[in-house]
């Protein structure tokens, strides 16, 4: 039998209720049949048992009751009356997680004069009491071309100058 297998059989025998025995620091003795040859340790007698404590004795200031004397009889409290039922909290309807939208990093390329633009329309929202940032700002020119008819959308791209695909070269 392996040390494993005596830990299961010894928790399945013993009640659930009982306490756990501390572990000991001495050699455990070996199962039987085992070729593992017992030690100095185990050949020990085994140590004296404690002698127990005498029972608590009186006081000497206090007298002894005697044994068959009756204690006070307590007088018997009247039972609660039960309490009254709640009636049940109605149940809260629960709101769906909020779905943020999937978010798309991208770059672009832009004249000076467009992107002064942006800078132009933080300034005149600022003004407003409102800040906006440049992609709140990208997003609501997007929205407005996006309502507008397709013959005012096609004038308003032939208003922009064209622009080069593709990264600009670095000035170094």
């Amino acid at each position: 039998m392996t040390p494993t297998s005596r830990r299961a059989s010894a928790k399945t025998a013993s009640a659930p209720t009982r306490p756990r025995a501390p572990r000991r620091s001495a050699a455990r003795t070996p199962a039987e049949g085992s070729a593992v040859e017992p030690t100095a340790a185990a050949a020990l007698p085994p140590a004296p048992a404690r002698p127990q404590k005498p029972a608590p004795s009186a006081k000497p200031g206090k007298p002894q009751k005697p044994a068959g004397a009756a204690s006070e009889v307590k007088p018997v409290k009247p039972a609660k009356p039960a309490k009254a039922v709640k009636p049940a909290k109605p149940v809260k309807a629960t709101k769906p997680p909020k779905v943020r939208p999937q978010l798309v990093r991208d770059g672009f390329t832009m004249p000076e004069a467009d992107f002064g633009l942006i800078a132009t329309l933080k300034a005149r929202a600022l003004a407003a009491q409102r800040v906006a940032k440049k992609s709140e700002l990208l997003r609501a020119g997007l929205h407005a071309l996006h309502a507008m008819d397709t013959p005012a959308l096609l004038a308003a791209l032939e208003r922009l100058e064209p622009v080069k695909i593709g990264r600009p070269k670095s000035g170094r």
